[in-house]
């Protein structure tokens, strides 16, 4: 991706290039002495560079947003929240199994207020950047390019590749997305329909893939809007029956854990970041709305929906490990009583729901392979539209695949969470805070941004290794 496809304009090569064309007039031109040349060039230079600086400071890429069909502030707010209301949330009750209540509830609420700060210091970054750039908007990947570019010497070289590494985590997560929602579909049907026939789970994953390849065949998404629609009226009403099955009896913290076993911790952290981060959204969201300053407010969208989203996440990660202690499952539908017509009801009704969710989770990995990597392969090709339809018929025979091969809801959850969302979450908007105020920082900001983002970064690295072979570990166990 090049700059001038970012529109980029630079204040400082523009100087540079003012004071080559300068020099070679002067040479040319043959002025008296290198003194006099060189103090009307520093004259010059000055006034070019303070006019430069003006309208740097002037530029307010809010003011230059154009959006089709912008989105209120009441409307970012519940894009959020309904992001939020997925499989992950379902997972919680186990991840508090894995961390224990008492660290769970800690915990969570830590890592949600670490996310919440990625969250905005990534925006904050983008803003920056976008007024030095002056572009109204960056994706996530042109963020990070642009970021490193301006950062210490020894990132810039890498700047290129940021892109590519940030659209391949991008991929990872949705297809890993992909196939917990694979799994979450056919075990609850699973479950449901038990009492009436009895077939194994990969005959219902194999039922599953026609109509899934079929449903992502849809290319646009505003003909994905009524399925999405469709998916929340069905969520919500599903949470309020699982929330009526965990309080309908007292609840007992008889046999329950406080503190879980410290190897099961890195299973609660994938979890827990996988359930809360929405960091491919959060951008898009922000640059498609009405009022943007109010995204980043104290009281503002972003605040207010990660406050939400934490307290719904940390309320039924406690309540439902309270209620159903070591036995719960993987997602805490396969723990409702499946002779009771109302608990069969809502592992189908979730069920259809997290399907409807399915393209529209599978459009960003769509999006990221066919548009930027194999289109511009295929723009002569007469065929073109025939291979967008092999590619999207192939990402999905791949996330069938894996979820055939490992169908642990659980560790699925966890391995693409810490995996994807320990980089996508945590490191990598900390390293492109750090190299996008790097140049106009001083010693002293420079140092305590340097050891604060450092923290973030090592936090998510080992959040990814120990995650990561955690997962993997006890996945290898479970088919060993």
């Amino acid at each position: 991706m090049s700059h001038d496809n970012l529109g980029f304009t630079s204040s400082t090569v523009a100087l540079q290039n003012f004071k080559k064309s300068s020099s070679s007039k002067g040479h040319q031109n043959g002025y008296g002495s290198n003194e006099k040349r060189g103090s009307i060039y520093s004259l010059e230079l000055e006034e070019k560079k303070k006019c430069v600086d003006e309208q740097d400071n002037d530029y307010d890429p809010y003011d230059y947003r154009v959006v089709e069909h912008p989105t209120t502030d009441a409307e970012t707010l519940l894009h959020l929240l309904k992001g939020s209301l997925g499989t992950g949330i379902l997972a919680m009750p186990k991840a508090f199994y894995n961390a224990g209540y008492i660290i769970g509830l800690i915990a969570t609420i830590v890592i949600g207020l670490l996310c919440t700060y990625c969250m905005r210091i990534l925006v904050l970054s983008e803003y920056e950047l976008c007024k030095r750039r002056r572009v109204p908007s960056m994706s996530y990947p042109a963020t990070a390019e642009s970021a490193l570019l301006e950062g210490p010497v020894v990132l810039r070289p890498f700047s290129k590749a940021s892109i590519h590494i940030i659209n391949t985590f991008l991929m990872i997560y949705q297809m890993g997305t992909c196939c917990v929602y694979i799994v979450f579909i056919s075990r609850n049907l699973q479950l449901a329909l038990s009492s009436f026939v009895t077939m194994e789970l990969e005959v219902y994953m194999a039922i599953l893939l026609v109509p899934l390849i079929f449903v992502n065949y849809i290319r646009n998404l505003k003909f994905l809007a009524p399925c999405s629609t469709i998916a929340n009226i069905i969520m919500f009403a599903g949470f309020a029956i699982i929330l009526y099955y965990i309080f309908r009896e007292p609840l007992t913290f008889e046999d329950r854990v406080t503190v879980g076993e410290v190897k099961n911790f890195p299973l609660f952290f994938g979890t827990v970041l996988f359930a809360l981060e929405s960091i491919g959204v959060i951008m898009p969201l922000e640059n498609e709305m009405k009022t943007p300053r109010s995204f980043m407010k104290p009281c503002g969208v972003l605040n207010i929906a990660m406050g939400v989203i934490v307290t719904m996440y940390t309320a039924l990660g406690f309540f439902g490990y309270i209620r159903f202690g070591s036995e719960i499952a993987g997602s805490i539908t396969l723990n409702l009583p499946n002779e009771e017509d109302l608990g069969i009801a809502v592992q189908i009704l979730l069920a259809i729901a997290i399907f409807f969710t399915h393209p529209i989770q599978c459009y960003v990995a769509i999006d990221i392979s066919w548009n930027e990597y194999i289109s511009p392969l295929l723009e002569k090709y007469r065929y073109k539209l025939l291979w967008e339809y092999v590619v999207r018929t192939v990402i999905i025979l791949i996330t069938f695949g894996l979820a055939v091969t490992i169908p642990e809801l659980d560790l699925f959850i966890s391995l693409f969470g810490a995996f994807c969302l320990s980089g996508l979450g945590l490191a990598f908007p900390a390293i492109i805070q750090l190299c996008a105020f790097w140049k106009v920082m001083g010693p002293t900001e420079k140092k305590l941004m340097l050891a604060k983002n450092i923290c973030l970064v090592l936090i998510g690295a080992l959040g990814l290794v120990v995650g990561t072979y955690t997962s993997l570990r006890d996945i290898i166990a479970k088919f060993s």
